[in-house]
């Protein structure tokens, strides 16, 4: 469960739910119950003889449930209420509510319950913009046993709801009723259930009313995601808070593919990104490796099973490209692109190769790797094709639709790629990191032909990643600064600009190395270096805003990436400044990282401010402390050469420290720090202990 300015939002999978702390569902706000980017309900008010419930308090029960404790209106001219009332709410496609009205009083009491309902079936980009554009014209009620059907067509597709009460109430098209009596000390009690319907088809309810909510499908993925996650335990209350949070955000984040329900998805974030996106969820999958493995596989799964087929230059499909987002809403047109997927995304395409490599290292089975593969040769030749648009050996991206993004890596606001003196570059633009990208997607995919026995096919793409990096070193860097450029831009001209882009491509592995030192040194600068983390980008930059979406922002996800790469060069002082900024500004939310925070010197005490509509929580961010950790502790396997990297260099301040239950390989391990000793158990015998930590 996640509270904000006084509102309440519920998640679990594809629904979430945002209400005000009585239960309610105002008309008018950003409010409802979502289903798949479309408003299921857009009013929700519980009223007693025609009053609102005034709200007590709420009960976090679960992130998909909880109950909200009101009381109801006292009456005419009392100052205190006898009648109690409590909405147990409860997610998953859908959602189920129970009721229970207490009369405390010693006299009996008559009254009118009354569920006020309506339904816009609004798209989720209306929503959030607070654009409306719903006609009334098309929306539609039927009164039927039990509760009422509502529903909305648009352009030969519906979406519906259907809410059913028990016991049966009275019924009319904005209302169902109940005539109600309790005695004295006594209770009345009513369910509700809220069906999705999807053109025509009721989607049925994960919490039905025959079963209790503590067996149903959603609460047992939740139990099983703890139960399979590692525990961690230590004197650092604030570390363990945070990692604790990590496993219970990334758990509320997942969603499930109704046709492939074992396959597990992280969504982008919430409230209002509860979809499959493909830079964010591979991201996160791979930096959440230690937590879940299984949620790595489903993620390259579902990536492949959308992957690009054809050319359609206003969705940006190209074959072998991997999607930028999925949408389900009835008005797909209001999303990017105008259709339910997007694809306009420039650097997802490696990541995914680049996965489906990490996976293998971390001892998936080839027998779940081998599938992948042709989806990985067709994204390959997308970055040699589509991807590479003039040609030159780079990857690129300019939009072909005027609805897409103009910006098409992680900094994807339309001002995310300036020059140093603040000039928005033209493309086809060139990003650094997508270059590394490549690069250890070429690395991935040659050693994963090893693995496979084709030596022709691996030294085939090592060349390839080779030529890539002797090239990028030519044209990216700026000697006389000191660091990569940006980007390049159309004319092939570098985009100057100092930024944390290129700690990523520390993480890659492109980086020569007598040029790391000099990227180490700015990006831990005072004028990239907050205190809290690096910027993403410096204050000497002409279009540097501590308070701008990319241009001097931090961003936890991006740091955690940068401090891996420095660790990766060997800049072990660096990368533990930068992992400890991070890992302080969760301590100071509560464990929560937002998705990012201004970009303003650490001052003292005063902890740093959030983006004001950053989302919480939200995957990337979830994760970014366990790659911080993995980090830390300098763990790298290489499962399919029969080994283990680990060589710990937690801060003193983070020690002991104990992780256990870490999936690798099939087995279970246990890390156990006490001071500067450590020792690991659960190791198979077919791996190898390596007490040094893997080298570029």
């Amino acid at each position: 469960m996640v509270e904000g300015r006084g509102e309440v939002t519920l998640i679990e999978g594809s629904s979430f739910c945002v209400s005000d702390g009585n239960g309610d569902i105002q008309t008018g706000a950003t409010q409802g119950l979502f289903f798949r980017d479309t408003r299921l309900l857009s009013r929700w008010r519980m009223l007693i003889d025609g009053h609102p419930l005034q709200g007590l308090t709420v009960q976090h029960d679960e992130p998909l449930s909880a109950t909200f404790v009101c009381r109801a209106a006292p009456g005419p001219g009392l100052a205190d209420s006898a009648m109690l009332v409590r909405r147990s709410r409860h997610l998953g496609d859908g959602m189920r509510e129970d009721v229970v009205v207490e009369n405390l009083g010693a006299e009996p009491v008559r009254c009118t319950v009354t569920l006020e309902l309506d339904a816009d079936f609004a798209d989720v980009f209306e929503v959030k913009e607070n654009h409306l554009r719903v006609d009334r014209d098309d929306l539609h009620t039927e009164v039927v046993a039990g509760g009422l059907d509502l529903a909305r067509v648009w352009e030969g597709r519906s979406r519906g709801v259907r809410v059913t009460c028990e016991p049966t109430p009275e019924c009319r098209v904005d209302a169902v009723e109940f005539q109600v009596e309790i005695p004295s000390r006594g209770m009345w009690q009513a369910r509700a259930q809220v069906m999705p319907v999807l053109d025509g088809v009721v989607v049925e309810p994960q919490h039905p009313f025959a079963q209790p909510v503590e067996e149903s499908v959603p609460i047992g993925r939740l139990w099983d995601w703890r139960r399979r996650a590692p525990e961690v335990s230590g004197n650092h209350p604030g570390l363990l808070t945070t990692l604790r949070r990590c496993r219970e955000d990334l758990g509320i984040l997942r969603i499930f593919d109704p046709e492939h329900p074992e396959r597990e998805v992280v969504a982008a974030g919430a409230p209002w990104f509860m979809t499959l996106f493909g830079r964010d969820s591979l991201l996160t999958a791979w930096m959440a490796l230690p937590l879940s493995p299984r949620l790595a596989l489903g993620t390259l799964q579902t990536l492949a099973r959308y992957q690009g087929r054809r050319h359609n230059p206003l969705t940006e499909e190209q074959p072998g490209r991997i999607l930028h987002e999925v949408r389900f809403g009835l008005r797909s047109s209001l999303a990017l692109g105008g259709g339910d997927v997007y694809y306009g995304t420039v650097d997802a395409t490696a990541l995914f190769v680049m996965l489906i490599g990490e996976i293998s290292r971390w001892g998936a089975p080839w027998a779940d790797i081998a599938p992948l593969l042709p989806h990985a040769d067709r994204a390959l030749a997308w970055l040699d094709e589509d991807g590479d648009r003039d040609g030159d050996g780079f990857v690129e991206y300019q939009r072909l639709t005027d609805t897409g993004l103009a910006n098409q890596g992680w900094k994807d606001s339309w001002d995310g790629v300036t020059d140093a003196a603040g000039r928005i570059a033209t493309g086809p633009i060139a990003l650094c990191e997508v270059q590394g990208y490549a690069y250890a997607a070429m690395l991935a995919r040659s050693e994963l032909a090893r693995r496979d026995g084709d030596p022709d096919l691996a030294d085939h793409w090592a060349e390839r990643a080779r030529r890539l990096r002797h090239a990028f070193n030519d044209a990216f860097w700026l000697p006389d600064r000191g660091y990569y450029a940006l980007a390049l831009d159309g004319d092939k001209r570098p985009v100057d600009s100092l930024a944390s882009n290129m700690g990523h491509c520390l993480w890659t592995g492109i980086v020569d190395a007598d040029k790391a030192p000099s990227v180490a040194a700015r990006l831990l600068s005072p004028e990239m270096f907050s205190g809290w983390g690096v910027r993403t980008l410096a204050t000497t930059m002409t279009a540097y805003n501590a308070m701008a979406y990319h241009n001097g922002s931090v961003w936890p996800h991006d740091n955690a990436i940068v401090a891996a790469g420095l660790m990766r060069y060997g800049f072990v002082e660096e990368a533990t400044t930068v992992a400890r900024g991070i890992l302080d500004a969760a301590e100071v939310h509560g464990g929560r990282l937002p998705e990012l925070f201004c970009g303003f010197d650490r001052d003292g005490d005063r902890p740093p401010i959030p983006y004001p509509t950053a989302c919480s929580p939200q995957a990337w961010a979830a994760a970014a402390p366990l790659l911080l950790l993995r980090t830390l502790l300098r763990l790298d396997p290489v499962v399919p050469e029969g080994a283990v990297h680990l060589a710990p260099v937690l801060p003193p301040s983070l020690v002991p420290l104990r992780v256990s239950g870490l999936s690798l390989g099939g087995a279970m391990l246990t890390v156990d720090l006490t001071g500067a000793d450590w020792t690991v158990d659960g190791l198979p015998p077919d791996l190898t202990l390596v007490r040094t930590p893997r080298t570029v």
